[in-house]
């Protein structure tokens, strides 16, 4: 295999038993664990080839689920679509899942590397605490900002990284984080 492997993503019905998916996944290689609590280090999921299964019954198992796929997780659930946070989260991660879209560089000028443009230390504040699971508004009380100097630095940061959603940077940056190290 050249590269990692894409992490699985399937979202199935409520009804649905997860059983025969994590048997097949877990022969493919992955490593299938129970419910969406993971360890702090490491911040990358995805040389450890983990898959998160289990259902999202509320919304704060979504955000425990989309936290885990940000860090490089699979992932293996059933949601009740009826929900009334099963939309934003079934968006989530349609988004975090697919590919972004190639953009050309404007005419005359080269296209910048992945992640060429450098971030402020302040940019690289909130997106730390963003990737830790925190909220805008819970990283600008952190930082003793307000909730519009935080999110000017996440739409800076977003714009620096090259990027159109606040999901999407916190991907690219810790991408950038973790090749730096």
């Amino acid at each position: 295999m050249t590269g990692p492997a894409v992490p699985p993503r399937r979202v199935l019905p409520e009804t649905t038993d997860l059983a025969p998916a994590a048997r097949e996944l877990a022969g493919s290689g992955w490593r299938v664990h129970r419910g969406f609590a993971v360890p702090d280090d490491p911040w990358d999921l995805a040389p450890a080839r983990v898959v998160l299964a289990g259902p999202v019954r509320t919304e704060d198992d979504a955000r425990a689920a989309l936290l885990g796929a940000v860090r490089g997780a699979g992932l293996l659930v059933h949601v009740d679509r009826a929900a009334p946070w099963a939309g934003t989260f079934l968006a989530d991660l349609a988004r975090l899942t697919a590919p972004p879209p190639a953009e050309p560089a404007p005419a005359g000028h080269a296209a910048a590397p992945a992640g060429a443009a450098p971030l402020t230390a302040e940019q690289r504040q909130i997106l730390d605490l963003l990737a830790g699971g925190a909220s805008i508004a819970q990283a600008a009380r952190q930082l003793f900002w307000s909730l519009r100097t935080a999110n000017r630095r996440v739409a800076a940061a977003r714009d620096a990284l090259g990027v159109t959603s606040t999901q999407e940077a916190v991907v690219a940056y810790a991408r950038l984080r973790n090749d730096q190290q």
